[in-house]
Order: C-alpha cells, then sequence, then structure tokens
C-alpha cells in the first residue's frame, strides 16, 4: 500500500471515528433535541455521493470511510426522525 492510500486510511479513519460519539449518545440516551434535520438529511445525502465517487474512482479509502460514516449518519438521521415523529413535529 503506498503512502497515499496509508493517509487516506489515516485521515478517513479519525473523521469517520468522530461520529462514533454522537451516534453513541443518540441511541442511548434518545435525546435528539440538538440534533438538526435538515443538517443530518444533506450529509447523508452527500456521504451517498462520496461512496458513489469512491466506486467510481476505485478509492479504498473513500469507499471503507463513507460507508461506515453513512451507517452512523443514517442511524442518527432515522432517530431523529422518529423522535420528530413521535413528538407531533414535523421538522425542527
Amino acid at each position: 500500500m503506498d503512502f497515499d492510500n496509508i493517509l487516506g486510511f489515516i485521515a478517513a479513519t479519525i473523521t469517520t471515528a468522530a461520529f462514533i460519539p454522537q451516534t453513541y449518545r443518540s441511541i442511548t440516551t434518545r435525546d435528539l433535541s440538538g440534533i438538526s434535520l435538515g443538517m443530518y438529511a444533506a450529509f447523508t445525502f452527500g456521504i451517498i455521493l462520496w461512496i458513489i465517487y469512491g466506486i467510481r474512482i476505485g478509492s479504498g479509502p473513500i469507499l471503507v470511510a463513507n460507508i461506515i460514516t453513512f451507517g452512523l449518519s443514517a442511524t442518527i438521521l432515522y432517530l431523529k426522525i422518529q423522535h420528530l415523529r413521535s413528538s407531533g413535529h414535523r421538522s425542527r
């Protein structure tokens, strides 16, 4: 593996790991009041585009990081939508 891929995997690991505490807190506390629906919807869509880009250019670091980040982000987005539905709000 060349230096660029190693650097990419290190960067991907750090930025992907940054989502773990928020996802864990969202799951365990179910407190989504501080989470922006618009931000997570846009972010999750952006991650889908990064996955498509990673496939198109054949980049392992981009694919691995964004597939994992998609799972974390989609979990928070799902919980936020469920939170809004259960509290009777349409958006926040």
